[in-house]
């Protein structure tokens, strides 16, 4: 005969002693709040890829960084964009500053206050991405222990059970270790989503920070030319 393994599962959970369904709720939680920043955080990185792309090519194809900037302001979502936008603000703030005497001098001043301004951006879009994911890790390393607990509190309430009637029968202790096991097993779904997502997402991560600091040295080298050929420190790049 067919056993309903879910109608059991859902029978066992029913009948769990106050505190392993606690555990069971709060690990419930967990998981749906982690399948919640995982589908988000999909979607975030998708767009910023797309965006990315995007925005590199318009950055390419500008006849000016005045150009590329009226298309940065229109791609807020987008990190490189971000990381451009702060590198020409410092730019421009640059260019009220007073010209100094020594060329050679000035134009090494400018690229390392541009580097500088560029590495907070690229700092503040990788902050700015890698929002929630701690919540991810947080619940990987924390969903098996709390699922522990909630295994180790059904194993108790057996061997009490044993104790109240004596008898150490497969029927008086199945139910409390079959409650526990529920729990461990509940740890594990909430967790293992959760690892294997954080993992993928740093590696995003560390790939978005290789693409960013090779759109800032791109910048770099452009303001450099700019500024090599005299347009840089009198009118607009």
């Amino acid at each position: 005969m067919e056993v309903n393994t879910t109608a059991n599962v859902w029978t066992m959970m029913i009948g769990a002693g106050p505190v392993v369904k606690m555990v069971l709720i709060m690990l419930v939680v967990f998981s749906i709040l982690c399948w919640t920043v995982i589908l988000a955080k999909i979607k975030r990185f998708r767009q910023a890829r797309l965006g990315n792309k995007d925005f590199e090519r318009l950055f390419w194809e500008s006849s000016s960084l005045t150009q590329a900037y009226s298309h940065a302001k229109l791609m807020p979502e987008t990190p490189m964009a971000g990381v451009f936008l702060e590198g020409y603000k410092e730019l421009k703030r640059l260019q009220k500053c007073p010209k100094p005497r020594d060329t050679a001098i000035g134009l090494r001043v400018w690229l390392e206050t541009l580097e500088r301004s560029l590495n907070k951006g690229i700092q503040e879009e990788l902050s700015a991405m890698e929002r929630t994911l701690p919540f991810l890790a947080t619940t990987g390393n924390a969903a098996p222990f709390i699922g522990l607990f909630g295994t180790v509190w059904g194993i108790m309430r057996s061997f009490h059970s044993i104790g109240l009637k004596g008898s150490a029968s497969l029927a008086t202790v199945a139910p409390g270790i079959s409650e526990a096991l529920v729990a461990t097993a509940a740890g594990l779904a909430a967790a293992i989503p959760a690892v294997i997502a954080f993992n993928g997402f740093m590696s995003l991560m560390g790939r978005l920070e290789i693409q960013l600091q090779g759109f800032s040295n791109d910048f770099l080298n452009t303001v450099e030319r700019q500024l090599l050929h005299g347009k840089g420190t009198s009118q607009e790049p």
